[in-house]
């Protein structure tokens, strides 16, 4: 397959996994942002979208743009922004773009599902967004891709496209496991009365965000903790958002790619593989799990890169979101 046509269908994948997470982030971030108890009366939503932005490494870029931090200017950057690479509106018109550039490679169907999630997209503005409720908007981000992922599943050969879309839309799904974990794991929590049940309400925020508290309640009887969400999110291979499930998944589709050569791409994705494979929560919690996650963050982009180099051409469409600027979840 030629370097663009594989460089194409990577980050067509990648950017509607990254409209979905983005979605899913935003959805949290608004449940946290009803804690009163966590937050003092001004920063009641400041302290939630701040740690948004950090998770994503956007944060000095957005306060030098707006000169601040608060819920509408965060929604808007993260939603519409022209201008952030990595907003949904940008995310769904890449996505469509490339597609456009590779029709021959993947199916009529394809095409016309990341078309019309484009168009639609198109056609929104704040106050319309605003006007008939920023969940909707979150809902229907979601099931525009898995409308796609549903329809490559039902229509595209197994070939090498189809494994370039995978590629695209593992890699980026597990970085997600890792900064979605650091929205909820926030350093802001303060202890005293009512912290339990604060806790309880961010976690379970989270799960509900990310579509698993039923997955959770069925693997786990015990009430919702940070430490088992941890574990589901990090090292559950029952979990289809888990880092185990997708570098498990990315180093199957590696060796499928490599046909036998010994790639550098293959070794890093199965070391990253076996790392969250047969690490155990009590042991990662025990020497830190922000040095773990910021290790695992690493790890992850180097192997980004080195598929880039391996596979892809020299200009990208897009790029990886930033590393965190200030990992701390716990």
């Amino acid at each position: 397959m030629l370097c663009r046509t594989a460089n194409d269908l990577y980050w067509a994948s990648r950017h509607m996994e990254r409209a979905e997470n983005t979605a899913r982030l935003i959805d949290v971030t608004l449940r946290i942002a009803q804690l009163p108890e966590r937050y003092d009366r001004g920063k009641a939503e400041a302290a939630p979208w701040r740690r948004a932005l950090e998770a994503l490494g956007m944060a000095q870029a957005v306060r030098a743009r707006y000169g601040g931090i608060d819920a509408e200017t965060v929604l808007q950057h993260l939603l519409l922004a022209a201008d952030n690479p990595s907003s949904i509106y940008n995310c769904l018109r890449a996505a469509r773009e490339a597609a456009r550039a590779q029709r021959v490679a993947i199916t009529a169907e394809m095409y016309e599902d990341l078309n019309t999630s484009w168009l639609d997209m198109r056609g929104n503005s704040w106050a319309r967004i605003h006007g008939e409720g920023i969940s909707n908007l979150l809902e229907w981000v979601k099931s525009r891709s898995a409308s796609f992922r549903g329809v490559t599943i039902g229509t595209l050969g197994r070939g090498e496209g189809y494994h370039f879309l995978q590629l695209g839309a593992f890699i980026e799904r597990a970085d997600w496991a890792i900064r979605l974990l650091d929205i909820a794991g926030s350093e802001d929590a303060e202890g005293g009365d009512g912290q339990d049940a604060i806790d309880y309400f961010r976690w379970s925020a989270l799960l509900q965000s990310l579509s698993a508290f039923e997955t959770y309640r069925r693997l786990y009887r015990e009430s919702v903790s940070a430490a088992r969400v941890a574990e589901l999110m990090l090292l559950q291979e029952t979990n289809p958002r888990s880092l185990a499930t997708c570098t498990q998944t990315l180093h199957q589709v590696l060796q499928t790619l490599a046909g036998g050569q010994p790639l550098e791409a293959v070794r890093r994705a199965g070391a990253l593989a076996a790392q969250s494979r047969y690490a155990r929560i009590d042991e990662v919690l025990a020497t830190g799990l922000e040095a773990w996650l910021q290790d695992a963050m690493g790890r992850l982009i180097r192997l980004g890169e080195e598929i880039h180099r391996q596979f892809m051409v020299s200009t990208d469409l897009a790029a990886p979101l930033p590393a965190q600027q200030n990992q701390g979840a716990g």
